[in-house]
């Protein structure tokens, strides 16, 4: 018997990375539910194998995903809202795939008794690569409990890198989403310049993609499905705010650097960017 056979994953948070997650699982062969504090009618084609009730979601999970947005919403649904983690047959592995400070990791993981395994696995790619299994995940816990869940991840993502102990790949995805968010910054800035020259923006993407230009966020613009929002509390953009904003808190306290202008430029470029025409 497999482990697939035997475990059942739980994915909360059916947004536009964690439903695709799941929905990838589940075609892996996975026993999968999956829980959202949306109704079960924003999901008609998954609701099937999800739950309304917290209670039923702890008590079923062997692991637990949870791709929530934020610290706030990782709060509610461990130990406060759902409290997924106080239930009595809480799940014995819990992996946080949401973009947070390792800071904060590191404090759940030192939170939730001994006996139950924490990984941080922070995923990159946008929508589209969830939708596909494409996935890059970056894994941070002890390499015994992450080899045993390799065939999962890998049902997810076609990239999987082991950087260290609890803590370690949120610390790389927010240094990666860094770079992304400057190269956003970047691209946003090159295509309104070229735009004041009369250029057209399709042109100046082509040159980018085949010059030093080249930027995720420019090659693959017409893929991403958040790729011209502007910025909103509550999109995408938003996200990558708070993304920024979790690599500033993983420096506080390192004795290597501190965030500075670097940083606050971006944070200030990401706050005031308009919707991409």
């Amino acid at each position: 018997m497999s482990a697939r056979d035997d475990m059942i994953v739980a994915v909360a948070g059916l947004g536009t990375m964690g439903l695709p997650m799941a929905e990838n699982l589940l075609n892996a062969g996975f026993s999968v539910v999956g829980y959202d504090v949306r109704p079960l009618s924003d999901f008609p084609d998954f609701a099937d194998h999800m739950t309304t009730a917290p209670s039923d979601f702890a008590a079923r999970a062997d692991v637990l995903i949870s791709v929530v947005r934020d610290i706030a919403e990782t709060e509610a649904l461990l130990f406060d809202d759902q409290a997924i983690m106080r239930h009595p047959q809480a799940p014995k592995t819990v992996i946080l795939s949401s973009t947070l400070s390792p800071r904060y990791i590191v404090d759940v993981g030192a939170r939730l008794p001994d006996d139950i395994s924490v990984i941080d696995a922070p995923m990159s790619g946008a929508p589209y690569r969830a939708r596909t299994g494409k996935l890059t995940f970056m894994l941070g816990g002890d390499e015994m409990a992450i080899n045993a869940l390799m065939p999962m991840f890998k049902a997810m993502g076609e990239a999987c890198h082991h950087l260290g102990p609890l803590g370690a790949g949120a610390a790389a995805k927010v240094a990666n989403n860094l770079c992304a968010a400057a190269g956003i910054v970047a691209v946003r800035r090159a295509l309104a310049a070229a735009h004041t020259y009369g250029i057209d923006q399709d042109a100046m993407l082509d040159v980018m993609r085949s010059s030093s230009g080249s930027t995720w966020y420019g090659d693959n613009l017409a893929d991403i499905d958040w790729a011209r929002e502007g910025y909103a509390k509550e999109n995408t953009m938003g996200i990558l705010e708070k993304d920024v904003s979790s690599f500033m808190d993983a420096l506080h306290g390192t004795n290597l650097m501190a965030p500075g202008p670097f940083e606050d430029a971006i944070l200030t470029e990401i706050r005031r960017m308009e919707p991409l025409s």
